[in-house]
């Protein structure tokens, strides 16, 4: 059916749904919300001067994502953090990381080069001043600006729903400063496999950067719990 005699263009405006689950996702991927804790949907609606329709579908959205579960009995609680899972996880950045740099290669631009330089550089000035605080988010813009310079938006989408869970995960289980400088040095190693145009060395590079930070982060959490 041609739907071009009745279809009008669609504002461009995001709905309170939307808002409620943009501002949830951000609390959760911050640690406002953290593992585990209860979602007072009633409260939530008051808090966001709106009803409780919008909130309870952004919550079904969340719960779609794996962000939130719904248990009777207990309600909607932040979905806990599962260390086995975590391996999984991190299997899954190694090839998609990998996939991503080798695509980047060949199609990043000025621009975007410029941009990781500048996120290096940020990086690097905080280590510098033993500040920690906004590195996890340095490294999530790191990983984004690869991922657009790789050109497909499912990939785009794999980056962010993974940096997500690991954002979480590291909410737990916090990066030591010598282990972000291990992250800057491994990005500079991608960096340089990007400048030679050299797509098997780029793919290589970022494959061992995440195998790395699985070594420190979940084999390293599983010793230390079992």
């Amino acid at each position: 059916m041609d739907g071009s005699s009745w279809a009008e263009p669609i504002p461009a405006v995001k709905s309170k749904a939307d808002l409620a689950y943009e501002s949830l996702r951000s609390a959760i991927a911050q640690g406002n919300l953290r593992p585990g804790e209860r979602i007072n949907m009633e409260e939530l609606a008051r808090s966001f001067g709106v009803s409780k329709i919008p909130i309870r579908e952004a919550v079904k959205r969340l719960e779609a994502d794996g962000l939130l579960v719904s248990r009777v009995h207990a309600g909607v609680t932040v979905a806990g953090i599962d260390v086995r899972e975590m391996r999984g996880v991190f299997l899954a950045r190694e090839v998609i990381e990998a996939l991503i740099a080798g695509l980047a290669v060949q199609r990043v631009d000025d621009r975007q080069l410029a941009e990781l330089h500048g996120i290096q550089q940020e990086m690097r000035d905080l280590l510098e001043q033993g500040d920690t605080a906004e590195m996890a988010e340095l490294n999530s813009r790191f990983h984004r600006v690869l991922a657009e310079a790789a050109g497909y938006r499912i990939l785009r989408d794999l980056t962010e729903q993974l940096l997500l869970t690991i954002r979480r995960y590291r909410i737990t289980a916090p990066l030591g400063e010598r282990n972000w400088r291990s992250v800057v040095d491994e990005h500079d190693t991608i960096m340089a496999a990007l400048h030679r145009r050299d797509p098997r060395a780029a793919a290589a590079a970022a494959r061992a950067h995440i195998g790395s930070q699985a070594a420190h982060e979940v084999e390293d959490e599983a010793e230390d719990g079992g």
